[in-house]
């Protein structure tokens, strides 16, 4: 009997319910749009701080390319020994 009382009050979902989902609807949407910003304003500080790396690393490559030109047109000879020698000991390690 008690399951007819049910069926004849029909499955209405009470108002509050109703509300409530709404507001953790908008609470999740809002929770959502907090979350996106926050990744994208970490993404671009990450992007920043790797742009920077790269260009300090870019700097050091050309100084240090500078500094090797400059060294082997001022000592040719040590400069070709030396490349003969690494040379040398390269061909060893990769013969084994």
């Amino acid at each position: 009997m008690a399951d007819e009382n049910q069926m004849d009050q029909g499955s209405a979902v009470p108002p509050q319910v109703g509300e409530k989902a709404k507001r953790g609807v908008t609470h999740a949407r809002k929770s959502a749009e907090d979350l996106r910003s926050a990744a994208g304003t970490m993404a671009n500080e990450y992007l920043g701080r790797a742009e920077e790396v790269w260009d300090g690393a870019l700097d050091r490559v050309r100084t240090f390319q500078d500094d090797s030109k400059q060294y082997v047109r001022e000592n040719p000879t040590k400069a070709v020994f030396t490349a003969l020698g690494v040379g040398f000991v390269l061909g060893l390690i990769f013969r084994r």
